[in-house]
């Protein structure tokens, strides 16, 4: 049995105390400062708000004042914050973590620096102190996983990535149950890449049901689904493309990291609600006031992405017609432009 902390009581990082506890460790929930309201009331019975369903009672719940005692004799700490908190989170780890202690997040995101794209175990990494950070790499989970789905123990797979093999199998080892299959990859930059824009690419494919529903449609075997198709396709080939500009293995976008995760949320996560709002012809506000406060990361992987298209494209690295369906949804959804997807320029161009 190990000493496991997770930062984040958001529902991804809670549902992930499941299988840990499950696999018979010490799990310790910590929230952030944004999470009080439900952390106390995890305290007072075990239910999760944004879950909507209870957490096992061997589960340790602290707030974040208790951050220091909630990581002591931590055998590894893993981190459920958003993007935004990554940063903070890496500020209030350096100081209590243990050099040597395994570090994995479920955080989902890219940062540009003004000069290239970064995944997040290494933004991470970078807030940490020089002692810690050079004997602990950073390691993420990434895949197809609905934390509804997870915390009810439905079979899930994953992918753990991270550049110290070592520490990798030491995590799987730790994490892993019969219905949370984890799968290695040394492709931190694949892997990352993909995590963070499926959220985008899911609210594209999406489109194709607010729209169908916008005509009039219902949801069957004959709606829009030869558009969404060809939507998913242009996805993966842009996928593809961004994970080879950022220094990763383009092939990984074909498995769970890209292709896995794009389909689970389209079908399942909030992201596929939100695009579909967006279809229906509902303004940018009022699509965000139908998510009922929900973390839209697409949002915010959009923006960051915008802003390296444009820096790559002026440096020659990126052509002006690549991107075509990231570059449709930006407009889209940043800038509350009506939806016109550019089909003729997928793939490179159709012959005309």
């Amino acid at each position: 049995m190990a000493v496991i902390t997770v930062l984040g009581a958001g529902m991804m990082g809670s549902a992930l105390c499941v299988p840990l506890v499950d696999r018979g460790h010490e799990v310790r929930l910590v929230g952030t400062p944004l999470d009080r309201a439900g952390i106390q009331r995890l305290l007072e019975d075990h239910h999760h708000l944004g879950l909507r369903c209870e957490l096992p009672m061997e589960l340790q719940i602290f707030q974040v004042d208790e951050l220091a005692r909630a990581l002591a004799g931590a055998d590894a700490v893993a981190l459920g914050v958003s993007s935004a908190g990554v940063r903070w989170a890496g500020r209030a780890l350096g100081p209590l973590v243990l050099p040597g202690t395994p570090l994995f997040s479920i955080t989902k995101g890219l940062e540009w620096d003004g000069e290239r794209l970064r995944v997040l175990p290494d933004v991470l990494a970078d807030e940490l102190p020089a002692q810690l950070r050079e004997r602990v790499a950073p390691a993420a989970i990434a895949g197809p996983c609905i934390a509804g789905e997870l915390v009810r123990r439905v079979p899930t797979s994953v992918v753990l990535t991270g550049r110290n093999r070592g520490q990798l199998e030491t995590l799987a080892g730790l994490i892993s149950t019969p219905y949370y299959r984890v799968f290695l990859s040394d492709d931190v930059e694949g892997v990352e890449t993909c995590a963070a824009l499926k959220n985008a690419f899911a609210m594209g494919v999406a489109f194709g049901a607010g729209l169908h529903e916008r005509n009039g449609g219902v949801h069957g075997s004959v709606a829009m689904h030869n558009y969404e198709s060809a939507v998913m396709a242009e996805a993966v080939v842009e996928l593809m493309r961004v994970v080879e500009l950022v220094g990763g293995r383009p092939a990984t976008a074909a498995g769970l990291a890209g292709v896995g995760d794009l389909d689970v949320t389209n079908n399942g996560g909030r992201t596929g609600r939100f695009g579909k709002w967006l279809g229906l012809g509902l303004s940018l506000p009022d699509a965000i006031a139908k998510m009922d406060g929900a973390t839209l990361e697409c949002l915010e992987i959009l923006a960051v992405m915008r802003k390296a298209m444009a820096a790559l494209e002026e440096r020659g690295v990126l052509g002006a017609r690549e991107l075509p369906l990231l570059r449709e949804m930006a407009r889209v959804a940043l800038d509350g432009t009506a939806l016109k997807m550019p089909f003729g320029d997928f793939f490179g161009g159709a012959y005309e």
